[in-house]
């Protein structure tokens, strides 16, 4: 019979060979790691567990075994997924809608453990993580504010710019101008 371990802190696919890893150490096979999560083929026993666990602690991770905190934890992987790795255009989609169809819940649901769980709501989460993500791509240099506005699906950059403005008390200028000075090239270094 297969097993569903639930993993806390999980972010990037960096994580996703982590945790891989751990599970190839003790031999256990597995269909699925994604964020949040290690499908296994069967189930394992409670000293394994307990071994998966201390070394999943050591680099960050912990498992989740409160149906509540596995919920909030899916959450949060899925608006990192949904900001950071979308691929299938979702973005252009209602966020409460996605997520509601990806965990089967009611949306006020969700809200609710959510904002009981971490003191803040689901909007407020997805802002914070879109800011993240805003801010990253600034310091990359690589896209210009309109393009960062349309990857992260903001209406114009008006609208991203009084967001980021709000969250980081910075202008979108001001950031980009300070991310500059800060970074060294390399043969200053």
């Amino acid at each position: 019979m297969a097993r569903t371990l639930y993993i806390k802190n999980m972010v990037c696919p960096r994580c996703i060979m982590t945790v891989e890893s751990i599970l190839q150490r003790y031999d256990i096979p597995y269909k699925e790691v994604k964020l949040g999560q290690a499908i296994l083929e069967q189930d394992i026993d409670q000293e394994t567990i307990n071994k998966i666990q201390e070394d999943l602690r050591r680099v960050g991770f912990e498992l989740i075994q409160d149906q509540r905190q596995i919920i909030v934890e899916q959450i949060k992987n899925i608006v990192i997924e949904y900001i950071r790795y979308d691929t299938l255009g979702n973005k252009k989609i209602n966020f409460s809608d996605y997520l509601s169809e990806r965990l089967g819940k009611s949306y006020s649901y969700l809200s609710e453990i959510f904002s009981k769980s971490e003191g803040k709501t689901i909007e407020r989460y997805l802002i914070l993580q879109k800011i993240e993500r805003v801010k990253e791509l600034i310091t990359y240099g690589q896209m210009n504010f309109s393009e960062i506005a349309y990857e992260l699906n903001y209406s114009s950059v008006a609208h991203l710019s009084r967001q980021f403005k709000q969250i980081t008390g910075m202008t979108l200028s001001e950031f980009r101008d300070r991310a500059r000075e800060e970074r060294k090239s390399l043969d200053q270094i």
